[in-house]
């Protein structure tokens, strides 16, 4: 592995690593592979066993060093949430020990320019995570005025939305909007203070991300197999970086909390937040399952609409 691709520091990993405590031959799983940061903690605090999936074509490069060296302790399969019970039906392992979500973008995203990702970098406007299927450019250039500001407003709890999408309805009266600065451009010019806390685009391509990757419907999906999937006493880390995302996960664990034994969140030390400024917004929720039979828990009663 790569210099760079080691230098990616999962958050809040020793606070995971400290709850999950890895014993040798149990098995976890790693849903949100990335560069590869949580399984690689994992790995070397014990002789456990690693799952992971991806739904990033790029994550199996770093995928196939990793089995070069852990072997059959290591498996890696080009998924998402929404199959994760295909994937444990595949493998020898019918109850997990632990699983792991890191949920939203990953550096391996927002590092490189042509994935579309940062609105910091000039790149075309594409956003998917899986690399196939309806693109960001699509999605600003073809909705309407009304469709565009749903999405802003539910996705990314923008206030600005009308105002934001009526200024890409007008920009593009005159040209498609094609690229990543291009949009970030029009955004701000939607905001009057110069001075930003966050960067006016930031609510926006976050909504704009969540909807293309259908990520709010696969994270319902992947938390409902977790604890389908989860031996008694096993854990669930969850670690969210926005809002929305961070209100499904704990409305989805105060239900699944009944008759549990822990459901607590943590945030990152201060130490942290001085050495990785990815985990200043990051909380990670921690949920042991008790000896309770599986319930599946529809999106609406987490407060969520479904598509």
């Amino acid at each position: 592995m790569t210099n760079k691709e080691l230098a990616h520091k999962p958050v809040l990993i020793k606070e995971i690593i400290k709850l999950t405590e890895p014993k040798d031959n149990e098995t976890y799983f790693d849903a949100t592979f990335g560069n590869g940061g949580y399984s690689k903690e994992f790995l070397e605090f014990s002789n456990c066993n690693i799952i992971a999936i991806d739904r990033d074509p790029h994550a199996y490069q770093i995928a196939k060093e990793f089995k070069k060296k852990y072997g059959k302790r290591f498996d890696f399969f080009h998924s998402e949430f929404s199959k994760i019970n295909e994937i444990i039906e595949k493998t020898q392992e019918k109850k997990i020990d632990g699983f792991v979500f890191d949920i939203g973008v990953s550096s391996m995203q927002l590092d490189y320019p042509k994935r579309g990702f940062s609105f910091m970098k000039e790149g075309p406007l594409d956003m998917r995570m899986g690399q196939e299927g309806t693109t960001a450019y699509d999605i600003v250039n073809s909705k309407t005025h009304e469709e565009l500001a749903d999405i802003i407003y539910y996705y990314g709890d923008e206030r600005n939305s009308r105002r934001i999408a009526r200024e890409i309805e007008t920009y593009r009266k005159s040209k498609k909007i094609e690229t990543t600065l291009e949009l970030a451009e029009i955004i701000k010019k939607c905001f009057s203070n110069k001075y930003y806390k966050k960067h006016p685009a930031t609510k926006t391509f976050q909504a704009i991300r969540i909807y293309i990757n259908n990520e709010i419907e696969e994270l319902h999906s992947g938390l409902n197999y977790a604890l389908q999937y989860l031996k008694k006493n096993g854990n669930l880390c969850v670690v969210t970086f926005h809002s929305i995302e961070d209100s499904l996960v704990k409305n989805f664990l105060k239900i699944a909390s009944q008759n549990n034994k822990i459901n607590k969140v943590i945030k990152p030390s201060e130490e942290e937040l001085k050495h990785n400024s990815r985990s200043r917004s990051a909380k990670l929720r921690f949920f042991e399952k008790g000896n309770l039979e599986f319930r599946y828990i529809p999106i609406e009663d987490l407060g969520f609409k479904q598509s």
